[in-house]
């Protein structure tokens, strides 16, 4: 698994306004803007995003993704 990939398998399954992923091929973080994050706490936020990577994360394929997960509200104003 590469960069592409698992940004290509994230963007796949859900609709993303700004999606960043980097890693080691082992370990990833992602920064992703979506508004289907709308009215969604963190934790359901990041099990949408782990549902569009199916069994990789079972599988050991993607082994670790940290995330930070914003609305498109939210980045604008991370962003200033």
């Amino acid at each position: 698994m590469n960069a592409e990939q698992l940004h290509a398998i994230i963007a796949a399954g859900l609709r993303c306004d700004h999606l960043e992923v980097d890693g080691d091929g082992r370990h990833w973080s992602a920064v992703i803007v979506s508004p289907e994050f709308e009215g969604l706490r963190a934790i359901a936020r990041h099990q949408r995003v782990y549902a569009t990577l199916g069994t990789k994360i079972q599988t050991d394929e993607v082994h670790a993704l940290s995330m930070k997960t914003y609305t498109p509200l939210e980045w604008a104003k991370q962003q200033g």
